[in-house]
């Protein structure tokens, strides 16, 4: 399989008639790999208009609303970003050709190491990962420019607003039932406000991020 020309085909399929159009954002999509932070077994599916399952609670959203979520952030090249259930590493790579750091926070010790790695064979040299739990995020770390969830969650923790920097900007696609979107929540002092910014398909929520269920008696 070619995968450059699959990765051109999907930017020009996917992403550019999607409204992303950002040549910064355009750039940093088609210089990282998604086949590369795949398991052999799923690499075909890496520039699919589908969400690919990768893991345990891990995915790759469509690439359609990665790049409109990763755009709706506006990263700057003076940000300090962190990336939320880093996985394999794909959006901190990504990130990592848009601002100045990215700090990665997964708790899953194998995928620490493959993302590592992955960054490595790829010059990936603006990304470090810490491995740690997704919703506590890396408060010593912090305050952040940016932060990215690129993955479905029903909740956004407190947590990860309390990290935001005045202007900062954190992006998720939140689900609720079968529809999810995706949300840009940004601090302006002590208060956070969310701004809704496209409809999106992401349906694997992420572990640690459900909303809290009701018993009914």
């Amino acid at each position: 399989m070619d995968f450059d020309a699959a990765r051109r085909h999907m930017i020009d399929s996917q992403v550019r008639p999607n409204g992303v159009n950002d040549p910064r954002v355009i750039a940093a999509i088609d210089k990282a790999p998604r086949e590369a932070f795949l398991p052999s077994g799923l690499k075909h599916l890496a520039y699919a208009d589908t969400e690919v399952v990768y893991g345990v609670g891990r995915s790759l959203i469509k690439p359609r609303d990665f790049a409109k979520l990763l755009a709706a952030l506006d990263p700057r090249p003076t940000d300090l970003a962190l990336d939320i259930a880093s996985g394999t590493g794909y959006a901190s790579a990504v990130l990592a050709r848009l601002v100045d750091v990215v700090i990665g926070v997964e708790q899953d010790a194998e995928l620490v190491a493959t993302a590592q790695e992955t960054w490595a064979n790829l010059g990936v040299d603006r990304a470090v990962m810490i491995e740690g739990d997704p919703a506590v995020g890396a408060p010593t770390e912090g305050p952040f420019d940016l932060i990215l969830i690129a993955q479905a969650v029903e909740i956004v923790p407190q947590a990860l607003l309390d990290q935001l920097k005045d202007g900062g900007r954190l992006g998720a696609i939140v689900a609720s039932g079968p529809l999810s979107k995706g949300i840009i929540f940004t601090r302006s002092g002590g208060a956070v406000a969310g701004r809704e910014g496209f409809e999106a398909s992401a349906r694997l929520v992420l572990p640690g991020f459900e909303r809290p269920r009701s018993f009914v008696f």
